[in-house]
């Protein structure tokens, strides 16, 4: 497989602080990774070495087959970088600095302004662009912070909380642009938001003291919580706990309101269809027979917790 993003063992220490610790990971394209952790568990640190602001004090990172120290402009080039703040001239306007941004990345005639009006349409920058960049709102800054990190078309983004103060019209339409995005890109997204793993990414990564600790897909996270093929039942039936208890396949099962029930399995193996044939053989009345939803905040405060908590020192 062509890999367009390497990490090899990156290390990077702050005097005594290890803030990553030999972390490694690779992307390819047409993958949407969401890189997860706690505070201070290296995320904003790794990408930043990923981008080529901070130099690792050990390990690797190539991009598109260039490294990222030995080769910093031709990395550079392949990179579409959105890094958390969204920094940008405050004085300037969007279109100001978005023409600024194009002449650094030396886009000319109708390829210059074709990308222009592309990131102006799907970014939604129309209504500001003649407002000074310090008089907007914070959603729009970020909207102006994306719009100036695909703007070349770059085939590896690196975005660090790319709907951080979006509402949520917003944030919808931005996890669309990625998802689109996502298609012919590798495209690295830091988040604390996990409706955003489920909502944009095929692949998650969470790191914690510096280290990975998971990496899978959103399915196979899924899959680690308490609640995965778990079923939660509503039924007017006295004896169902008991019923239900006796099913081989059943683990156990809770009670959480009248009449209502959860229904852990075995094994973590699908039983939904098990319990409605139950309940039908049993002449039940049934109001409610769903899957209780895979909570990822649940896994997630899982793998960190068992990793220790993370240092607060750096992001």
């Amino acid at each position: 497989m062509d890999w367009m993003i390497e990490v090899d063992r990156l290390v990077k220490r702050f005097g005594p602080l290890t803030a990553v610790d030999s972390v490694g990971f690779n992307v390819s394209k047409g993958e949407v990774l969401g890189f997860l952790g706690p505070n201070g568990a290296g995320k904003s640190t790794t990408m930043k070495m990923i981008t080529g602001f901070l130099a690792p004090t050990g390990g690797t990172v190539k991009v598109c087959g260039h490294d990222v120290t030995r080769a910093p402009i031709a990395a550079k080039r392949e990179i579409g970088y959105l890094p958390e703040g969204a920094p940008a001239y405050p004085d300037m306007t969007p279109i100001a600095f978005l023409n600024f941004v194009a002449d650094v990345r030396k886009l000319e005639g109708d390829r210059r302004r074709e990308r222009l009006d592309y990131v102006i349409a799907n970014v939604h920058l129309d209504k500001v662009l003649e407002q000074p960049i310090e008089t907007l709102s914070k959603g729009f800054k970020r909207r102006v912070g994306l719009a100036q990190a695909i703007l070349h078309d770059p085939p590896v983004l690196i975005l660090d909380e790319p709907t951080d103060g979006l509402d949520p019209n917003q944030k919808h339409e931005v996890r669309t642009l990625i998802r689109d995005m996502g298609r012919d890109k590798a495209i690295i997204i830091s988040t604390h938001i996990l409706e955003e793993v489920d909502a944009v990414c095929t692949r998650a990564l969470i790191i914690a003291q510096g280290r990975v600790v998971v990496d899978g897909t959103p399915a196979e996270l899924e899959a680690r919580s308490a609640f995965y093929n778990v079923v939660r039942l509503t039924t007017t039936a006295a004896d169902a706990p008991v019923s239900l208890q006796s099913l081989a396949r059943v683990k156990r099962v809770e009670t959480i309101g009248d009449n209502r029930y959860l229904v852990y399995p075995v094994d973590e193996k699908p039983i939904i269809g098990e319990i409605s044939e139950h309940a039908r053989l049993q002449g039940w009345t049934v109001d409610e027979l769903t899957l209780e939803p895979a909570r990822l905040d649940d896994v997630f405060r899982q793998v960190t917790a068992e990793n220790g908590d993370a240092p607060q020192e750096a992001a």
